[in-house]
């Protein structure tokens, strides 16, 4: 994939300090294209569809959110929603997001997730799991693991 101006834009809003304080690539130097090129590369390895990871993530960020901020389990989830006031712009300049995640735990395996409602965006729309070392990176591995996909 080529850096298109489009992408050189995205890269320059995730760095730290643009839209969050630590930004989006945490301690990752590859271009954007190359991020997303290697994570699509891995989640068809694994046998992930981002379409149908998102729209689990926002099933179980919606069960999270009847809890109203307590812990509520289900399925073999236990979820807890926060939310905070305020909301957080695309980094792709494509929408305005509230400040809002989920705590995912497989109780099953113990595996867990930690999951904001940008984070489901970027992975639905634009196929960016974040930088390797951003807190809010979704690693596919922990994705498939957590998720049982």
């Amino acid at each position: 994939m080529k850096m298109s101006p489009f992408y050189v834009k995205a890269q320059d809003n995730m760095q730290p300090g643009i839209i969050t304080s630590s930004g989006f690539l945490g301690d990752d130097t590859r271009p954007i294209v190359d991020i997303i090129e290697h994570d699509e590369e891995i989640m068809q390895q694994l046998g992930l569809d981002f379409e149908e990871v998102a729209n689990r993530l926002h099933e179980l960020m919606e069960e999270g959110r009847k809890g109203l901020g307590e812990p509520i389990t289900y399925q073999q989830f236990l979820l807890q929603v926060y939310e905070a006031r305020g909301f957080l712009p695309s980094p792709f300049e494509d929408g305005i997001f509230r400040k809002v995640n989920v705590n995912i735990e497989n109780k099953k395996n113990g595996k867990t997730l930690l999951v904001s409602e940008l984070s489901i965006h970027l992975l639905q729309q634009h196929h960016f799991l974040q930088g390797r070392g951003s807190p809010y990176r979704l690693e596919p591995e922990d994705l498939k693991g957590t998720l049982e996909l």
